[in-house]
C-alpha cells in the first residue's frame, strides 16, 4: 500500500472546522466572530492532546523495558532495566573411583586425592581393598554479575560444591552445599573469599581427580587484594602485580597431644604475586609472610614465630595446543597451604614454637592427540624437615602420580579415565601407598 505524506494534526482539524463551516447554508451561517472563537477553542484542544502525546511517548521512552537482554560479557543477560549483566553456569560430574586401599567408611578420600587419608604402617592393612565408590559432589554452580560504573568495572562471584556437610550412602546420598568464592571487585579492589594469592591457578594441570597433585600449593580463604596491570598489550614485560591481606590460621603438632588449632591469630598473612607475560608463557613469582602462633593451656604454650616462602609457577606453552605447567614452592611458612597436609609449626616439650622447612613441586605435560582428546601425566612431591620433638604421627612427606586420557566429544562436555598413584611417609618412618582408578563424566553449562 503506497504511503502518503503525513499532515499536521493541528493543521488538518483547523481545515476541517473551515470546510464544514463554509459548507452551510447561508441562512444557518454563523457570525465571523463565533467562527473565530469555535476554531480557537478547537486549536487548543488540539495543543492540549499533543502535549499529552509527546509526554506518554517520554515516560515510554525512559520505562525500563519489561523484557531480559543480552549481557555485556559472552553468556549473559541484563534483567529489565538494569545495567549488570548476569552469568549462571556450572557443571555436574560424576566421579567413579576403584581404591586400593579404602580411606574408610562414608570418607570423602575416596573420591578424591587427600595425602592426610592415605593409611600407614600395620594399621594401612585393616582398611578395605578394592573399594568401589560413585560420587556427584564435585557438582557445581556459580553466579556472577558485572556492572559498569565510573570508577570501574563492578564484578561479584558466587560458587559452591556439594563437598560440605557429609550425608550417608544408605538411602539419599544427600551432600551439603559448599561455599568455594564470595567476592566482588572494583576496579583493582577485591574484597571476600577466593584463591589465596599465593597461589597460581592457571599453573594447576588438568586432572580429573578433585584433589590434585600433592606439591600444590593450594587455600581459598576470605582476603582483601589489590591488582594492577602493566606493560602495554606490543610490550616484552607485560603482567600485574598483586598484594593481599589475608585470613590468618595456625595449626600445630605436638608431643603427645593431636594437632590442634590455637585460635588466637594477631596479623593478617600477607601475600603478593608477580605475574610476568611473556613471549614464551607466564611465569608468576608469588610470596607469603606469616604470624605463627599459639596461646593454649593443653598443650601448654604461649608463643608466636614468624615464617615465610616463596612460589615459582607458570605455564609454558609448546608444540600444537600442548603445555607444560609447574610449582616449585620453598620456606618455613608453607604449612596449611600445602593443602592442609603439613602443619604450621611444632610445640616442642618447652613449649616454643618451631617452624619446619617445607619444599613442595609438581611438573605437568599436557598432550592433544586430537581436537577432542588429550593426556596430561602429572608428577610431584612435598616434604618437610620436622625439629626436634616433632610428634611420631607427623606427615614427613608425600608423592603422586596422575595419567589420564580425555575425550571431549562435543562442547562442554568431558569424559576420562585416570589413573592415580600416592603415597605418605610419617615422621617415625612408617608409609602407605595408594593406587586408584577413576572414571569420570562432566557436562557443563
Amino acid at each position: 500500500m503506497r504511503s502518503h505524506p503525513s499532515v499536521p494534526r493541528r493543521t488538518l482539524v483547523v481545515a476541517i472546522a473551515v470546510a464544514s463551516v463554509t459548507s452551510l447554508p447561508a441562512a444557518r451561517a454563523e457570525t465571523l466572530e463565533e467562527l473565530t472563537a469555535r476554531v480557537q477553542a478547537l486549536t487548543t484542544q488540539i495543543i492540549e492532546l499533543e502535549r499529552q502525546q509527546r509526554e506518554s511517548e517520554r515516560r515510554q521512552a525512559s520505562a525500563p523495558q519489561a523484557a531480559v537482554t543480552a549481557g555485556a560479557t559472552p553468556g549473559s543477560f541484563k534483567l529489565p532495566g538494569s545495567d549488570t549483566s548476569v552469568t549462571l553456569g556450572g557443571y555436574v560430574k560424576l566421579d567413579a573411583t576403584y581404591s586400593n586401599p579404602s580411606a574408610g567408611v562414608d570418607s570423602a578420600a575416596d573420591l578424591f586425592l587427600q595425602p592426610n587419608a592415605i593409611a600407614v604402617g600395620p594399621a594401612a592393612r585393616d582398611n578395605e581393598r578394592r573399594q568401589v565408590k560413585f560420587g556427584a559432589r564435585e557438582s557445581r554452580l556459580f553466579a556472577r554479575t558485572s556492572t559498569p560504573t565510573s570508577w570501574g568495572e563492578l564484578t561479584t562471584y558466587v560458587e559452591g560444591d556439594f563437598y560440605g556437610a557429609d550425608g550417608n550412602e544408605s538411602v539419599s546420598n544427600s551432600s551439603g552445599l559448599r561455599l568455594r568464592h564470595a567476592y566482588g571487585s572494583l576496579g583493582p579492589l577485591l574484597a571476600g573469599q577466593t584463591w589465596t594469592n599465593f597461589m597460581y591457578v592457571p599453573a594447576l594441570p588438568e586432572t580429573l581427580d578433585f584433589g590434585g597433585p600433592v606439591g600444590q600449593i593450594f587455600a581459598r580463604q576470605a582476603q582483601v587484594r589489590w591488582t594492577k596491570p602493566f606493560g602495554d598489550a606490543g610490550s616484552s614485560t607485560r603482567g600485574q602485580w598483586s598484594v593481599a591481606l589475608e585470613n590468618p590460621e595456625s595449626v600445630f603438632a605436638a608431643p603427645g597431644a593431636p594437632s590442634f588449632r590455637a585460635d588466637d591469630d594477631r596479623f593478617p598473612d600477607l601475600t603478593g604475586q608477580l605475574v610476568l607475560d611473556m613471549a614464551k608463557g607466564k611465569v608468576a613469582v608469588s610470596g607469603v609472610l606469616r604470624q605463627i602462633r599459639a596461646d593454649a593451656r593443653s598443650p601448654a604454650v604461649v608463643d608466636q614465630a614468624w615464617g615465610g616462602a616463596i612460589n615459582v609457577s607458570g605455564v609454558m606453552p609448546l608444540n600444537g595446543q600442548d603445555d607444560l605447567r609447574f610449582t616449585v614452592a620453598a620456606g618455613n611458612g608453607i604449612g596449611r597451604y600445602s593443602d592442609g597436609f603439613f602443619a604450621d609449626g611444632v610445640v616442642g616439650t618447652d613449649g616454643r614454637i618451631r617452624l619446619p622447612r617445607e619444599w613442595a613441586w609438581y611438573a605437568a605435560y599436557r598432550h592433544f592427540w586430537t581436537e577432542q582428546l588429550r593426556s596430561s601425566v602429572v608428577l610431584s612431591s612435598a616434604q618437610e624437615s620436622n625439629p626436634a620433638d616433632t610428634p611420631a604421627s607427623t606427615n614427613r612427606s608425600t608423592r603422586s602420580a596422575h595419567l589420564n586420557l580425555i575425550w571431549s566429544p562435543v562442547a562442554n562436555t568431558d569424559l576420562g579415565l585416570e589413573y592415580i598413584h600416592a603415597s605418605r611417609k610419617t615422621e617415625d618412618g612408617l608409609t602407605g601407598q595408594l593406587g586408584r582408578l577413576q572414571a569420570s563424566a562432566r557436562y557443563r553449562f
